[in-house]
């Protein structure tokens, strides 16, 4: 089959590579029909996350048609429209009978923290994501699931990863109503918590970027406020001017590990690669939410340290809440919210993008080319 294939930092290419076959009687083997790129792929694509191996293929994003299913899969049949969340996971174990299902304590031999994720490194349990014509899906009666047959597909994908993340993160929020909510980051997943943050109860919302096309995009898909922090000496003592110098009541940060706005932090760890990710816009979260506010945190950052401002959220009294999406979870409520037209994922699609063309593909996302917000990868595109 053709599949995206890392070959180091900045290296990417469309390759052949074997087939994914049945390892287990509960996996199935999905035919991606789309994928997408992901802003946390570009930290793989940056070499910023540890164990990422030449050869891998990435894609955690993606929907397909069932091709062939394991001899214990009772929940799939061949040719079904399936849409699979980037957690893998078991669904018995002490984790994941709690909801936890990007904790799972059975799909990685890491898993002191996180669980499997498809295409992220073997941090992640080392197995191949979408960015390919096929893809391995393991417990497959567990994750899956069929899409509707109301639901466009570039809904579908969108679903699989960043819209759950951003409702997710708007959700660990606990936004109550007529909350300010502050959202740091105007990529896919700021973009869907500031959306979803209305849906919560939400009176304000201020989206934070240096991108003027994507600060446009949080106006014209979220109906947010938008601030340029270049524009201004201090995005800290601007966001407190905005919210009677209190601070907002909710901070969501949705950027992560490789944030721009001071150059020190950015360079040792997004270039020297001394930090498990650049703490701005976390620190930024920190100081600009209200004294007993909360920060919620879904921008991802990698295992090792990182300079973050502990002793401000331990003395304003703070409640930190974060963890990577239980995706499977969210989907319930987001389908409805897309059925009764409160929701569009697919309005944040910018780029569709043939597998052929993956190398392309990462250069402008990552360069931020073209005014792209998500990029879509398309295997059997012309």
């Amino acid at each position: 089959m053709r599949a995206m294939v890392y070959r180091g930092p900045y290296r990417v290419r469309a390759e052949e590579k074997p087939r994914p076959r049945i390892e287990h009687p509960n996996d199935a083997i999905v035919k991606v029909t789309q994928a997408a790129i992901c802003g946390s792929d570009l930290h793989l694509y940056h070499g910023m996350m540890p164990d990422t191996r030449v050869g891998m293929t990435f894609g955690h994003e993606f929907i397909g048609v069932v091709d062939e299913v394991g001899p214990s899969v009772r929940t799939l049949n061949v040719g079904d429209r399936v849409m699979v969340p980037f957690n893998i996971f078991c669904g018995t174990c002490f984790f994941c009978a709690r909801g936890l299902y990007a904790n799972c304590h059975n799909v990685n031999p890491n898993a002191t923290a996180v669980g499997g994720i498809y295409g992220y490194s073997h941090t992640c349990g080392g197995y191949d994501g979408g960015q390919a014509e096929y893809v391995r899906v393991p417990f497959a009666d567990v994750g899956p699931s069929l899409i509707p047959d109301w639901m466009a597909d570039e809904d579908a994908v969108l679903l699989t990863d960043a819209v759950s993340t951003g409702y997710f993160g708007a959700q660990l929020g606990d936004i109550s109503e007529g909350d300010v909510v502050v959202v740091f980051g105007a990529g896919p997943v700021g973009l869907s918590a500031a959306k979803s943050a209305w849906l919560m109860g939400a009176g304000r919302v201020v989206v934070i970027d240096h991108l003027e096309y994507r600060l446009a995009k949080a106006r014209s898909f979220a109906q947010a406020e938008t601030y340029n922090f270049t524009e201004h000496e201090d995005v800290v003592v601007l966001l407190k001017k905005l919210t009677d110098h209190l601070g907002a009541d909710v901070a969501i940060d949705a950027v992560g590990a490789e944030a721009d706005g001071n150059l020190l932090q950015h360079v040792t760890s997004a270039k020297l690669k001394l930090q498990g990710g650049s703490p701005i816009a976390l620190n930024w979260a920190i100081d600009s939410v209200r004294k007993g506010g909360t920060v919620s945190v879904m921008g991802a950052y990698g295992p090792m340290f990182s300079a973050v401002k502990f002793g401000d959220a331990l003395n304003k009294g703070l409640t930190l809440r974060m963890n990577q999406c239980p995706v499977k979870r969210q989907w319930p409520r987001l389908f409805e919210h897309i059925r009764n037209g409160y929701l569009k994922p697919s309005e944040l699609v910018t780029h569709r993008i043939p597998l052929e063309h993956i190398a392309e593909g990462y250069h402008i996302f990552s360069a931020k080319l073209d005014g792209c917000i998500k990029p879509l990868v398309v295997p059997d595109a012309a």
